[in-house]
């Protein structure tokens, strides 16, 4: 189950530059999130990544998420984890931040490397339960627990995601991505036509489904539907001859 990194890191990627032109979604209800593991007390912030300030992003990233602590080349105050983890306690929905935190465990082989004050996954439950309604972060811990292969975990937080999805096609289609990864092709293939019916013209995620056989055309995919319900429906009674 385990995706190769490039690939990984390639959706991912995909994933975000998608997010950055989608129209924010907002969630319904109480969302699933993990435990709780602590709030953050900085001096500064937190704020929602997504409609901070200018201002207030650069203030952090430019002092702590530098181009070398994302690309982990070369630290900014210290040890990699602490910039990192402060700017997940000033922005607990960072997804950048998180991902390279991401990078950072899978390089140190620590799920709590040297700097952060908590485990990776606690900072995804802090990131979603900071911004319920932040789908896209919610995704990022999605295909971190398809990584971790607790698919069963992956799939009731992605099915959240779909249902708080509304006409987002981006949305839609990211989670048929998602859905792919775990070869749950069936939910796979509903989320690429639902995508497609809201206007979605990428092809990536039709192009995994016809790659293991699985694609189908919205037309071909209803045919069967209809035929079931045909042979289900009641036969009316016949009339007696008159």
């Amino acid at each position: 189950m385990n995706l190769r990194v490039s690939d990984r890191m390639g959706r991912l990627a995909l994933m975000l530059a998608l997010a950055a032109l989608a129209p924010a979604v907002q969630a319904a209800g109480r969302a699933p999130a993990p435990e709780g593991c602590g709030e953050t007390h900085n001096l500064y912030g937190p704020f929602d990544y997504r409609t901070a300030q200018p201002q207030q992003r650069f203030i952090v990233e430019n002092a702590h998420f530098t181009r070398g602590v994302e690309t982990l080349t070369k630290g900014a105050t210290g040890a990699f984890g602490g910039d990192i983890a402060y700017t997940l306690a000033v922005f607990p929905n960072h997804a950048r931040a998180i991902l390279t935190l991401e990078r950072l465990v899978a390089k140190e082989k620590n799920d709590s490397p040297p700097g952060v004050d908590m485990s990776i996954e606690c900072y995804y439950a802090r990131g979603m339960n900071f911004a319920p309604d932040d789908l896209v972060f919610r995704m990022l811990y999605v295909n971190f627990l398809i990584h971790r292969e607790r698919i069963d975990d992956a799939e009731r937080f992605l099915d959240y995601v779909v249902t708080q999805a509304g006409d987002n096609a981006l949305t839609h289609f990211n989670a048929g991505m998602l859905y792919a990864d775990m070869k749950h092709y069936d939910k796979a293939l509903a989320q690429a036509h639902r995508a497609m019916s809201m206007g979605m013209t990428r092809t990536e995620l039709r192009d995994r489904l016809a790659a293991v056989g699985r694609w189908q055309e919205p037309e071909q995919a209803a045919a069967p539907d209809a035929a079931a319900s045909a042979a289900s429906a009641p036969v009316a009674a016949s009339q007696p001859a008159r």
